[in-house]
């Protein structure tokens, strides 16, 4: 599996899938017609939704696996490269959405692309449908497909672009939909996200590495900065960001008692690189400057 497979083109993936290619931005992928096949390394160029409707073999995206399973939708975006791990060959089985960044250029869509950050979701969390979603998701293709066998016309490209908005507007609902139905996991992830930042305090790492960034804590816990934002939004109504801040002004608070510690010393040991921006945050969040807050208590 050393030599990847580069899907520059939607023909690239319609080629590879043995589909003919009605338009050259998108395409509604039958993958019941590729031939049989065994590990593989994908590398995108175009935005690609798989939806399979038998496991085929284990999705791979860096150093972790999906959370994929039979009737899961999954989605990568141009730059990004997949393995499917499987020790035997397999027939795949499902649909798969694939359209060109080009196709976005001058539309609502590309301009609401940003939106839907389940597209750098990369590391374990696929979305899950229920029968009736699934059903919904394949009346969204169906529409996508019926554009494409049409003859191309001035309405085409706005026809298409709308039902591919739809498609996605409704993953975003049914992702609402898993991070609720999905609260225990997310509770687990919000417990060792707390951990992880009560570590990090009582550690060195903020003098050697500063403040922990959202990016840095996704890491950590093996999640995507989009999926984990999303998820801490939902379960706390905090950004990332803002539940960051929070716990160190609740160190920083007890930090403060200490009056053989200077503030600019607690600012430094909480991994603050300039005292005067501890003393901004702690004053927006709190109200009163650290040293007031001192000598209030």
């Amino acid at each position: 599996m050393d030599t990847a497979i580069n899907f520059n083109t939607v023909k690239d993936y319609n080629d590879f899938n043995k589909n003919e290619t009605l338009h050259p931005l998108v395409s509604v992928v039958d993958l019941s017609k590729a031939d049989p096949r065994s590990a593989h390394k994908m590398v995108f160029d175009v935005f690609c939704v798989i939806l399979k409707n038998v496991k085929c073999g284990d999705l791979r995206y860096g150093n972790n696996n999906y959370d994929y399973q039979e009737g899961t939708l999954v989605f990568f975006a141009p730059g990004q490269v997949v393995e499917v791990m499987s020790d035997e060959v397999y027939q795949p089985v499902g649909f798969a959405l694939v359209f060109h960044p080009d196709l976005l250029l001058n539309t609502a869509l590309g301009k609401r692309m940003h939106e839907f950050g389940f597209f750098s979701y990369k590391t374990n969390e696929a979305l899950h449908l229920s029968d009736k979603e699934k059903k919904l998701i394949l009346e969204c293709f169906d529409k996508i497909s019926y554009e494409l066998n049409q003859s191309i016309d001035k309405h085409s490209k706005t026809l298409i672009t709308s039902n591919i908005e739809l498609f996605l507007n409704y993953c975003t609902r049914f992702y609402d939909r898993q991070f609720i139905t999905r609260d225990n996991a997310n509770k687990g992830i919000l417990e060792k996200f707390e951990d992880l930042l009560n570590s990090y305090f009582i550690s060195e790492k903020p003098q050697s590495i500063g403040l922990p960034s959202v990016a840095w804590c996704a890491d950590e816990l093996n999640l995507s900065s989009n999926y984990f934002g999303d998820l801490i939004k939902k379960e706390t109504g905090k950004s990332a960001q803002e539940y960051i801040q929070a716990k160190v002004i609740d160190v920083a608070k007890e930090r403060i008692f200490d009056v053989d510690q200077s503030i600019s010393q607690i600012a430094y040991q909480l991994g603050f690189k300039y005292p005067q921006h501890f003393t901004r945050l702690f004053k927006q969040k709190v109200g009163v400057s650290p040293l007031e807050y001192r000598s209030l208590n």
